[in-house]
Order: structure tokens, then sequence, then C-alpha cells
């Protein structure tokens, strides 16, 4: 292994938390709505409280972008380590916790103010397993098909994850982080759980 490798070995975790850090919904609700996102709606800088503010283009622009920072770092940590092994799938799972914990705790906004790491935990797996990602994708579906709440589906998305990541052949090492951010999902949407539970929180 030469220098230059090992040297991006060491270094991708911490740009794997600087690229999470990224506040895209932030960015793109400033450009294209000329809001801040933080003060409108649920003051959440993911895509639905940017989607709500700002209409389709600056969701998706902001799913999109919150989903690239992700699978970005997440893609060249298997390059790097060859995954499909008990080391590789362990440095896989540490990039995919710090670029989550990016997105969660941005370093950008003073670790304040971060989104609830639904989009960037599915560019994240999307590089690892596509096919878990679509089957927690259909249950993410069809529970706000069936309730019109996008946390519902979130919530119930984060719930299926490790059991999709395993179904789908993942190690025990990649299934155990994907129960990680599950779990910090579901805390990420506790407020959305409290407006469920008094029936307050608002429909699509």
């Amino acid at each position: 292994m030469d220098i230059q490798k090992i040297f991006i070995l060491f270094m991708l975790p911490a740009l794997a938390y600087g690229l999470g850090s990224i506040p895209w919904g932030l960015i793109v609700a400033r450009r294209l709505a000329s809001v801040d996102i933080r003060k409108t709606g649920s003051g959440n800088i993911g895509a639905t409280n940017v989607r709500r503010a700002g209409g389709n283009i600056p969701g998706v622009l902001t799913l999109a972008g919150d989903m690239l920072k992700g699978m970005l770092p997440v893609c060249l940590a298997i390059r790097l380590s060859g995954g499909g092994n008990g080391w590789g799938d362990l440095y896989i799972s540490a990039i995919i916790l710090a670029a989550f914990t990016g997105h969660l705790y941005p370093v950008y906004l003073k670790f304040r103010d971060g989104g609830k790491g639904v989009a960037t935990a599915a560019g994240c797996f999307l590089a690892i397993s596509p096919l878990a990602v679509l089957i927690t994708l259909s249950g993410f579906i069809l529970l706000v098909r069936g309730t019109r709440r996008v946390s519902v589906g979130s919530v119930g998305a984060a719930a299926i994850l490790p059991f999709a990541v395993r179904a789908a052949g993942g190690s025990g090492t990649i299934t155990a982080c994907a129960a990680l951010i599950g779990l910090g999902i579901v805390i990420r949407h506790r407020d959305n759980i409290r407006r469920l539970m008094a029936g307050t929180e608002p429909k699509i």
C-alpha cells in the first residue's frame, strides 16, 4: 500500500464528516427561495421542509445533495478498502457514521440545526446495497401513502433498514451500522413522534 493511499484512508473519515456537514437545504433554500429554512416551517434543513418552503425543485435538489454527500465518501471507502471483509466493512461503517454524524451535527453550523439523516443515510447505503435501499424505500412509500405523513415513512424506513440490509446479504458489521443509523434517525424524529401522538403532525 503506497503512502498516498494510506493518507487518504486516514483522512477519509474527516472528509466524510466535512461532506456530511454541508447544509444543502440551507444553501438551496437561500439561493432559490430567498428564505432561511431554519426559520421556516419545521425549522429543519432537510428536503421535506425545503419542498414545503420553496417548492419541488429546491426540495429535489436538497434531496440529491444530501444523498450524494453520503454516497460519495462511502463509494471511495469501498474502493480503498475492498469491502467484503472484516476490516473493510468496519472501515466502511466508520465512514457511514462520519457522514451521517456530519449531517446531524454540521460543523459549518456550529454543530446545531442539522437534518434528520434520512437522505444521507439512503445515499450511504445506496453505495453498498441498492437492493436494501429499494426494500426500505418501498416501505417508506407505502407508509407515506397510507398516512400522508413523511415522518411516519421516515421512522418506518429507519426500522426497516437493518433488516433490509441483512436480507440483501449485508454482513453483521454493516447490519449493525444500519441499526445504529436507524436508531439515530428515530431519535432525530422524536419531536415528530410527539406530534404524531398528539395528532398535530402536518400531512403532505
